[in-house]
């Protein structure tokens, strides 16, 4: 018999809207650090964040890196919640300054925090992006990992 125990971190990141956010690009979003946005950022959900990949907590990055780990990534924006789930990898670098991308992909460079996830910018509900481009509007991200962990089995007695 196996049981399994689930570790969990999270992140929370606070950012705003912009009048230029998009959010057309087909396989992936991003949350940056920087405060403007020109309309060609068409992946882009928040500014002014208050984390780029380089600044998660290492216990987070730490988690992420582990083979088979899940990422939930959640948008809210008041009432308004988006629900993103992705991949970890051993390939995470999280040495970017100012951004964190999510992607449908399994590319990887300085600025992943999850891959093969479930929606990218196109599939977030057109509710919230109609919130996103209002400058004032206040986002909350929370990133969770979850990484499942056989730490405990117990075999069973020999057949006598």
């Amino acid at each position: 018999m196996k049981f399994t125990v689930n570790k969990r971190i999270s992140e929370v990141i606070h950012a705003r809207g912009h009048e230029n956010i998009q959010l057309t690009h087909k396989t992936t979003f991003e949350i940056t650090k920087e405060k403007t946005l020109t309309k060609r950022g068409d992946c882009v959900v928040a500014v002014d964040a208050t984390k780029g990949a380089i600044d998660l907590h290492p216990r987070f990055k730490g988690s992420a890196k582990k083979e088979g780990a899940q990422i939930t990534i959640t948008i809210e924006t008041g009432e308004l919640k988006e629900v993103v789930k992705g991949k970890g990898s051993p390939r995470f670098l999280f040495l970017h300054p100012t951004d964190l991308v999510v992607r449908k992909s399994d590319y990887v460079c300085d600025r992943t925090i999850a891959i093969r996830a479930d929606k990218a910018a196109i599939d977030i509900s057109r509710k919230i992006v109609e919130k996103l481009r209002d400058p004032h509007q206040r986002v909350r991200i929370t990133l969770t990992v979850e990484e499942g962990v056989n730490e405990f089995q117990h075999q069973p007695p020999p057949a006598r």
